[in-house]
């Protein structure tokens, strides 16, 4: 991602343009939380790893970066806080903290805040910066979620990679990919449309 690409000062993310101000942010940020808890619960085991395939990740991304930084950051905070204290939101209806994917959970914050970043210094408005917006949100998720998965199941990193990491490579692209056109394609349409 160039840093001519990407401007230097903050501008404004999509949940800027919905009127309102502490309401708005509210309910934003609530319902940031209730999409990363639905696609959450869209899962796929693979009989090969404890992880398993979800749409979350696609929601914490996308959640990161239409509602910035603050908004985003607190709708993955309030997920990852509403289920250690016990809400059944997270995959199979788990919650608390031990269970094999919790890292990952750990990651949506810290994506959803890198994500949230970047859109908010239009990374998010062209296919190649939004690329990059996504692939580091990624790589923040797994940098959070496969130490987590290694020390949780007693393996070493190489084999923590390999079931953590490898299994998850295409469906990731596939995510990235469609953020890629979703977020430059929505700015587009606004674009258009605003006066």
């Amino acid at each position: 991602m160039s840093a001519s690409a990407i401007s230097s000062h903050p501008a404004p993310v999509l949940a800027d343009l919905v009127p309102g101000a502490r309401v708005r942010d509210v309910a934003l940020t609530l319902a940031g939380t209730a999409f990363i808890t639905v696609a959450g619960y869209l899962t796929v085991p693979l009989p090969f790893t404890p992880v398993p395939i979800s749409l979350a990740t696609f929601a914490v991304l996308l959640t990161g970066a239409a509602l910035g930084p603050v908004r985003g950051g607190a709708s993955a905070f309030l997920y990852l806080a509403l289920g250690l204290v016990g809400v059944p939101l997270f995959a199979h209806g788990n919650a608390g903290w031990a269970f094999s994917s919790f890292g990952y959970i750990i990651g949506y914050v810290v994506a959803a805040l890198i994500v949230g970043s970047l859109a908010r210094h239009r990374a998010d408005r062209s296919v190649l910066t939004t690329l990059g917006l996504a692939a580091l949100g990624s790589l923040a998720i797994y940098a959070c979620g496969v130490p987590w998965l290694a020390v949780f199941l007693g393996v070493d990193l190489v084999t923590a990679i390999g079931l953590g990491v490898v299994p998850f490579l295409i469906g990731d692209a596939v995510k990235i990919v469609a953020m890629s056109a979703l977020l430059p394609g929505t700015w587009r349409l606004v674009d258009r449309t605003r006066p």
